[in-house]
Order: C-alpha cells, then structure tokens, then sequence
C-alpha cells in the first residue's frame, strides 16, 4: 500500500468514524434529553430516530451528486455538514434545535454510508478490496467504541445540565480532521474514466501503484463504451439481481436489531438492574468486542468469502438474540445479559457488520454504483429509522418481544443468503458486473 492508496481508505475510514461516533453517541444522552425536556417514551424515540430520517434522506440523494460530481468532491460537502450539525448540537437552546441539527448529522452519516464505500472500493485493488472497504466499517465501529468512552469521560465530569450538550459537541473534533484530510486524495480513477478524463485517470492509477495502468483504462474503457450503449440510470429490468441482493443485505442488518440495541444499550442495561456507571462500563466492552471481532473478520473477509461470513453470522446471531429475549421475558438470569449481548456484537461484527458495505459497492456496475449503493444504504436507513422508533414503545409492553423478532429475523437470512446471494470474492468489479 502506497501513500496515496492510504491516504484514500484512511479518508473513507474516517467516515465511518463519524459514521460511528454520530450514531452511537446518542447512547449516553437519552437520559439527560429526557430529563431537560420532559419527553415520555414516545419522545425519546422520536429523539433517537430523528437523525434516522435525516440518514435516510442522506442516503436517497448522495447516490446522483456522487455519480456527477464524483464521491471525492460530495465527501467534501458531507465532512462540512458533519461539523455544522457537531456544532449545532452542542449549541442546541431547546428540543426544536436538537432534532433540526441532528436531522442534519444523520444526513451526513447516510451520504457518507454511501460515498466512501464506492470511493475505497473503486480505489482498492481486487485481491485485497474487501479488507480496505471494510476498513469503512471498522472505523464505524471504532467511532461506536470512542463515542461511548468519550460519553463515559463526559458522564464522569459530572456536568450537569451540560452534560448531553458536550457529548454531542464532541463529534465536531473528527469532523474538522475529516475536512483537512478531504484535499489530500485524488478523485477515483474509475469516475475520472467515466466522465473521458482518461490521462488523469491514468496519472492517478500510477499514484496508486497499479503495475499496468493502461490495462486498467483499457477495461474502463471497454465498461464504459457499454454503459453508453445504455442510458446510466438504475433500472429494475437491467438491475434486477444486484438490487434484490442489496435489499436484502440492507434489511437483514437493521432486523439483526444492532443499532437499536446500540442506541438503547444504556437503558437495555438499566432495564436489567444495572445503575447508569455500570451500563457505561458496559457500553465500553460491548464497543471494544465490536471493534476486535470486525478486524478479525477483515484478516478473513477476502479468503472465505461474503457469504460464508454472512451463514455464520446469521446462525450465531439467531442463538444469541434468542438468550436475551429468555433473558426478558423469564426475569431470571441477568447475569447472563452482558455475555449474551458480547455473543450477539461478536456474531454481527465477524459477519453482516464487515459485509454490508463490502458487498453493496461490489455489486452494481461503475455507471450506476452510486445510485446503487444509494439504494441498500437507504433501505438500511429506513428500516433502521422505523426499528429505533417502534424499539422502545415495543419494549415498554413486552421487554422480550423485540428479541424474538430479531431471532426469527436471523434464522429467516440464514436460509436467504445460502439460497440466494452469490460469491464475490478477489473479483475485479468488471467481472462482478459481468456476472450479475
């Protein structure tokens, strides 16, 4: 890996930091929220869903601009929007101001979901793509495990009414290294092919040590000429497969139930007898599991494969999911709730967390990767928005309850993917587009 290649994926890692931290930081705040507002259980849904919407619209409208314009130059704009809605959030004078500014942080999230995957994975040589794209989810995990240190860090400070306010605030710090960093890296070659600026297309392949870069152009070139022969819109004629299986991806991992279970890890914990510095202890080996098993899975990820990661996972998860609700609906063995939930972010992390991102971007052809990846991120979104909001009203009438679906959830993808998703591995993305 050169200079230039590392600077690319550490870019679009750095995303998934502020992916991470924006999502997960809400975790520590729930409480505070409720208290300076006087929000009912409705309301801190709302709160936490509020920033889904946001995600969900970010993830619609980033595939057309990042197809255009390039995921370089829109990665730009969503690191400016991920330290305007920081800021914001800190500033926040009344309930309004918080959904309106963390409306705005979810937008970036999702454009991000969306951009930096398609810009590492058009940058990343073949044999060694799953790994530098799933780069992008290992840093959404490490951007999870610093947001709960850093609200733990807060939480000890002992602020008060403050408190919510600068664990928010905190998110604007890799927001400002995000922008510095975005007029480090070159435009993917891929995009700058696309749009007939082949030389630099070329001069950048040879920054990012490609041993015959006019093999490269010769292969864009070839991909190009056949996506002129057809208008580059995604169609659900032309693009049928690879749409179906960025659906399902999607779906699969919110119905996992992780980020409602990350964005209401505090309570979930409360809810079983713990008292608020155990549930941030907890928070923390729960972020740290997740961040070791997403690397491990990403030293393997390009050997076994997509979809033998996603067969575990889905088998693991399902057995997992099933304890905790156990665990809820028998009032006994509470013990066993931190172990089983390390179980459940151990499953998902080796398989559906390392995968999605990866295989999304591999699936769709260059002229419409954008647009596709705009497609699984936003059903991500959306059912992630739906899941956070119904979690907590579904768990104040039945504790179990969301569990159980999530496990049927689990046992039901185990059976789709080994039916229906294919094989992706050490394949150039030319040859996945021919395939599919």
């Amino acid at each position: 890996m050169n200079a230039t290649l590392f600077r690319g994926v550490l870019v679009g890692a750095l995303a998934g930091l502020l992916f991470g931290f924006d999502t997960a930081v809400i975790a520590g705040t729930t409480e505070g929220i409720r208290t300076a507002f006087g929000l009912d259980a409705a309301g801190v849904g709302i709160t936490v869903s509020s920033a889904l919407w946001g995600t969900l619209a970010g993830a619609l409208l980033a595939g057309v601009p990042g197809d255009r314009y390039g995921a370089r130059t829109s990665l730009k704009v969503i690191a400016l929007i991920y330290l305007v809605s920081g800021i914001g959030c800190f500033a926040a004078w009344n309930w309004g101001a918080l959904l309106a500014f963390r409306v705005l942080a979810g937008f970036a999230v999702g454009a991000s979901s969306v951009l930096a995957p398609v810009y590492i994975a058009e940058i990343a040589p073949a044999e060694k793509r799953g790994m530098m794209v799933g780069a992008f989810q290992l840093n959404i995990v490490l951007g999870i495990l610093v947001a709960y240190l850093s609200n733990a860090i807060v939480t000890g400070m002992d602020l008060g009414a403050l408190d919510w306010h600068v664990k928010f605030g905190v998110t604007a710090l890799p927001a400002l290294l995000l922008l510095g960093m975005m007029f480090t890296i070159p435009d993917s070659p891929r995009w700058l092919a696309a749009r007939g600026r082949e030389a630099e297309a070329e001069a950048v392949l040879q920054s990012l040590g490609v041993a015959d870069p006019a093999a490269d152009i010769a292969s864009y070139r070839q991909s190009n000429v056949a996506a002129a022969a057809r208008k580059p819109r995604l169609s659900w004629a032309r693009h049928r497969r690879p749409i179906l299986l960025a659906f399902g991806i999607a779906s699969f991992n919110q119905l996992s139930g992780i980020n409602a279970i990350l964005y209401y890890l505090n309570d979930i914990f409360a809810a079983a007898g713990f008292d608020s510095v155990s549930a941030d202890r907890q928070a923390i080996v729960i972020g740290a599991c997740n961040l070791f098993f997403t690397a491990l899975a990403l030293t393997v990820i390009d050997r076994i494969g997509r979809k033998t990661l996603l067969l575990i996972g889905a088998a693991g998860l399902t057995v997992m999911l099933s304890g905790v609700a156990y665990v809820f609906l028998s009032g006994q063995h509470q013990n066993m709730l931190l172990w089983l939930l390390i179980g459940f972010i151990a499953f998902f992390a080796f398989s559906q967390g390392a995968v999605i991102w990866v295989y999304i971007s591999e699936i769709f052809p260059t002229d419409v990767r954008s647009r596709g990846q705009s497609l699984g991120s936003s059903t991500h979104w959306f059912m992630d928005a739906i899941i956070a909001m119904a979690f907590p009203l579904v768990a104040a009438y039945s504790r179990g309850a969301p569990f159980i679906l999530f496990a049927g959830m689990m046992a039901l993808q185990f059976a789709v993917v080994l039916a229906f998703f294919p094989e992706t591995k050490r394949r150039s993305l030319e040859a996945i587009e021919t395939a599919l």
